[in-house]
Formats: C-alpha cells, structure tokens, sequence
C-alpha cells in the first residue's frame, strides 16, 4: 500500500514508544539474495501498479493492479494474462486513494482466488474470483471508510484476516463470506496521528507459526499477535522496528525470518528473528516503490540417481522471491522482479560437508 510520511520528530519516536534499529550487514549463515531480474513490466499510465501477489504452484504469479482494478497472471516466462477486472465504481471515496482500487490476494488450496477491494462504497470488501479467471463476486462487505489492504487466508480455521490500513486494525471474516468482525485493534495498528494527509496504519498481514503477522507503516513495525485457542486475539507484539516505509512481507521458511517490502525507500529487507534486519534489495536491482513479497519453492517428488543427491538438496533450499513494484513514489517502471534466495545455513552445511568429503578423499 502507498505512502509514507518521513517524519523524523520526537513526537513520532514517542509516539511509536520503540527503539529504532538501524539496517546491518547481512551475517554468513543466513539466507542471501541473487540474480535480481524484471519479469514482467507494466504501464503506470494505464493504472497497473503491481500491488499484491500471489503464488500458483508451478510458480506463476498472481498480481492485482491496484488502480487498474484488474488481476493478472504472470508465468514463468514472463508472459501476463488478465484473469479479471473488478467493476467500476462512480464517484469512490476510498480512503487515501481516492480511486478505487484492488489490493491484497490470497489463493485457497482449490486455486480460487480472493483479493480486497476499497472503493469507499458498499463494494468495499472481499472478492472471489475463480481458478481461471471471471467474472469476480463479492462475499463479504466491509464499511466503507475502511481501507481493506493485506489479506491472509486461513483455510483450517476457515477464515480470512484483512488489514485495515485506514481505521488501523485487524478484520476476521468467515472464508464463506457474511459479516467481518475486528478481530484486533489497539495503539500498534493505528496511523500515526501526526500524519494528517495520508495515514497508514496496518498494512501486509501473513499467517505463521500459530499466529497472524502484520505490518503497519506509520510505525515503521512489524508485529505477531498470537491467535489462542479459542480464535481469539492474543497480546500484540512488537517483533521489529526502524523498517521505514514497511508495506507486505513474506516468510523465507519455517523460523521467523521475514522479508519485507519498503516502500518509500525502494528497498527489501531481510529480518531476522531478533528484530534486526539488512537491506537485501535496492532501486538499482529494479526496485521500483516495492509493495510486496512472496517467496516460491518448487516441489519435486521424482527420485534422483545417489550421485545427484548432494546437488539436489542444495537446489531444494533455493527458492525463488518474486516482488512487486508500484512505482506509487518512483513514478516509473512498474514491475514484478524474482531473485534467487538460498538458505544460508544449509549452505554453509554443504561447505563443511565438502570440506569433510574432501578429508577423506585425501586420507584414501
């Protein structure tokens, strides 16, 4: 979602209540970036700012073009087909935006696809659309003064979480559709009140480990609140901080270690589980007012010869990170760009175990 305002006050340091955490370099053993390249272009003058994303298995991407209103598919090739484009609406009052405008995507295990629409009407809300495109229908409405931005899905529980980045909280609605109930607010989702022209509070939202993870702009935060037994909201925590203009993210596997869109600073960070993050991405890798993350591991079941094992498991901790760029502030070359991503610990395994084989081999 867009914008930011830079503030460098002592009103927002004490607003935020946090203490920032400047970028450091990244540190050998964790997961590293390479091979940043454009995938797909898209034209800004025709309102497709790449906003969210979502995965199909054989790693092509589904992107909402927020103020094209339209959803695409992207293949491995680069290639882009329109799956579907959300209707018009006369006159929208959305907050910020003042557009209509599509925004966060989620794809359940049938390959259905749900992405938030706000238009600041009763077309505000969640929209399904099918596995291979169509005409989208509305499930869910939500008020018009809210902002819907990141959505996640949770298909055990049966339900989404929505992001208000207006009203600076959490919305539960059931994945049939009906009624969305906020789920949890408080101090840590709202705007910062200082910014009057654009506030934005709560922003990407992901589900992890038991818990749902969501970003807020303003504060430069990224938290965990814990979901209890019963589906309740457990205590918001604050996981980092100092992550300035802080949009949606992705996690790179099983731990806590996030990448995460910065949006007004064109850049990607690479957050690890204490908090502390570097800077893993930038404009001159193609970085164009990033919005999004998501992170692709190809599965592959069929059994390799025992002389291919070792290079087969080193390709299986590659994965593919696939981000969107808006150009909401660059103004220029929206885009959706992948790089390569390697667990760095694994690799590091891999070094030591050549490193041993190689021992032995010499004491043969």
């Amino acid at each position: 979602m867009f914008r930011l305002s830079r503030l460098a006050t002592s009103a927002t340091v004490a607003a935020a209540a946090l203490t920032l955490l400047v970028p450091s370099a990244a540190s050998a053993g964790e997961p590293t970036l390479s091979d940043p390249r454009i995938v797909a272009q898209f034209s800004r003058s025709a309102g497709q700012s790449p906003e969210n994303i979502a995965l199909e298995p054989d790693g092509s991407a589904n992107v909402t073009l927020a103020f094209a209103r339209q959803v695409v598919r992207v293949d491995q090739h680069g290639s882009t087909r329109l799956l579907s484009e959300l209707p018009a609406v006369p006159n929208p009052l959305t907050p910020i935006f003042r557009s209509a405008v599509v925004m966060g995507i989620v794809r359940a295990k049938d390959g259905t696809l749900y992405v938030n629409y706000a238009t600041g009407t009763n077309t505000t809300g969640i929209w399904r659309i099918g596995p291979h495109g169509g005409t989208p229908v509305q499930i869910a409405q939500l008020p018009a003064d809210s902002l819907p931005n990141g959505l996640a899905l949770d298909e055990k529980l049966g339900v989404f979480y929505v992001a208000d980045t207006a009203r600076g909280l959490v919305w539960r609605v059931p994945l049939k559709g009906g009624t969305g109930t906020i789920w949890a607010a408080g101090a840590a989702l709202q705007p910062l009140s200082e910014i009057e022209r654009f506030p934005a509070g709560a922003n990407g939202i992901k589900i992890h480990n038991g818990a749902v993870w969501v970003s807020n702009t303003d504060r430069q935060t990224l938290l965990r609140i814990p979901v209890r037994h019963d589906g309740a909201a457990g205590t918001i925590e604050t996981r980092a901080t100092g992550l300035a203009g802080i949009d949606d993210f992705a996690f790179t596997g099983q731990d806590d270690t996030v990448l995460a869109a910065l949006l007004t600073v064109n850049e990607v960070a690479l957050v690890r589980p204490n908090g502390t993050h570097a800077i893993v991405l930038t404009s001159p890798d193609g970085l164009s007012s990033p919005t999004a993350v998501a992170v692709f591991e190809k599965q592959d079941g069929k059994e390799k010869a025992e002389k291919q094992e070792k290079q087969e498991k080193r390709e299986k901790r590659e994965k593919t990170v696939y981000v969107t760029s808006s150009a909401y502030f660059s103004v220029r070359d929206p885009n959706v760009l992948t790089a390569r991503l390697e667990d760095g610990k694994g690799r590091d395994k891999d070094k030591d175990a050549d490193k041993d084989e190689d021992k032995v081999k010499g004491q043969g």
